[in-house]
């Protein structure tokens, strides 16, 4: 067999058995071998290089077994850490952690800056990160953006509501760190994550609400981003002819009607306020206001319409629901539910984000860590827990 194939089949290999670890948690080389249909001389080899390369570790004995106990091997997510950004235009978000998400450390920050000037910010609030963390055999394996527009080839193409297209952050930023820079839409982010550490179906969506609509979609266990990055702006379909306007230029797409800012904008206006938080807007339905209510019931129908037309298009396994308002009100995606009379789809899961705000940060290790890997797919088996840096 020719070298090249020989290094081939064996990286192969060796990609296999991170897999496994991960997804699959500690195991013996006995499980190892049994479960990928390889040698254990095979085995013993990769596994040994995988040791020096520091990126598996062995652990202890396995007591489940009887006579000579095997020893159980790992992945090791301390090799090295990632750093994931949630790039707003009112806000920014970085987490810093070891490829499994473990032992993060979460920052937030005002923003506020123009275009000419969020490079060199994200340069100095990257360093002092990395001034802080400790050594890894790895350092710093990726880093990850996560920004609120489309994305095409690591380049925004899109973001009617931030100032930062065209910028190209990737090169930027590789240019002041060695570590490979990688720029994805926050629902795909938000997507990636909640399928790696909390739900592990093949065929999932996302929909993210915040300042617009994000949807992310994962179809056979691999993300779905179309021909230029364009697939999940579920925002920008139309929902009400002639309709309100829309950034994007055509009027009466969804995110006018269900996004946080369109709601908050109805709030002010109806209320006779100079400004509104969507906290304000949670506490005013709290409380049983008549103008909150109207909004709510409102984007609960519009929900339930955007939602169909998922169902009928995508057919997937589960919709996730990241939104501040349903976090807050459970009892809201059962309202939404409830309209969703298709009786083709009564097998769908509405299920709300168990990650939340942080759903894009973790999305973004994911990232940095299938690209390390050079991995496919990452079914996490771990509660992570993080620290929250407020700046």
């Amino acid at each position: 067999m020719p070298i090249g194939s020989q290094e081939l089949i064996r990286d192969i290999n060796s990609r296999l058995i991170l897999t496994q670890l991960i997804n699959n948690g500690p195991m013996s080389r006995a499980a190892l071998s049994k479960n990928l249909g390889l040698t254990k001389a095979t085995i013993s080899a990769i596994v040994q290089e995988l040791i020096d390369k520091y990126l598996i570790t062995e652990l202890g004995s396995d007591n489940t077994s009887r006579g000579r106990k095997p020893i159980l091997l790992s992945f090791n997510p301390y090799c090295g850490h990632s750093i994931s950004i949630d790039l707003e235009y009112e806000k920014l978000t970085l987490m810093t952690c070891y490829l499994n998400g473990e032992q993060s450390q979460i920052h937030h920050y005002n923003n506020n800056r123009s275009d000419s000037e969020i490079v060199s910010y994200l340069i100095s609030i990257i360093q002092e990160q990395l001034d802080i963390l400790p050594s890894t055999p790895y350092g710093i394996v990726g880093i990850c953006i996560g920004i609120h527009g489309v994305v095409s080839q690591n380049q925004i193409t899109f973001a009617p509501y931030s100032p930062y297209c065209g910028i190209d952050f990737s090169t930027l930023l590789e240019k002041h760190f060695s570590a490979s820079v990688y720029l994805e839409n926050e629902a795909n982010l938000s997507i990636i994550g909640e399928k790696a550490f909390c739900y592990h179906y093949p065929n999932m969506v996302g929909i993210s609400i915040h300042s617009g609509i994000g949807l992310g979609l994962i179809i056979n266990h691999e993300l779905f981003s179309g021909f230029n990055g364009n697939a999940g702006e579920f925002g920008h379909t139309i929902v009400e002819v002639d309709g309100k306007p829309c950034p994007c230029g055509n009027l009466g797409c969804f995110e006018q009607y269900t996004s946080e800012r369109s709601l908050l904008l109805d709030f002010t206006e109806k209320k006779h306020l100079p400004t509104a938080s969507i906290e304000m807007l949670i506490e005013a339905y709290r409380t049983q206001d008549p103008i909150a209510i109207e909004i709510i019931q409102s984007f609960i129908k519009y929900m339930a319409i955007g939602i169909n037309n998922i169902l009928n298009v995508l057919n997937p396994n589960v919709i996730v629901i990241n939104c501040a308002l349903t976090t807050e009100f459970p009892l809201l995606l059962e309202q939404i539910s409830a309209l969703l009379k298709n009786r083709m789809h009564n097998f769908c899961h509405l299920v709300p984000s168990k990650l939340q705000g942080t759903s894009v940060l973790i999305g973004g290790v994911c990232i940095c860590t299938k690209y390390f890997l050079g991995l496919q797919d990452l079914d996490f088996k771990i509660n992570f827990s993080h620290e929250i840096l407020k700046e």
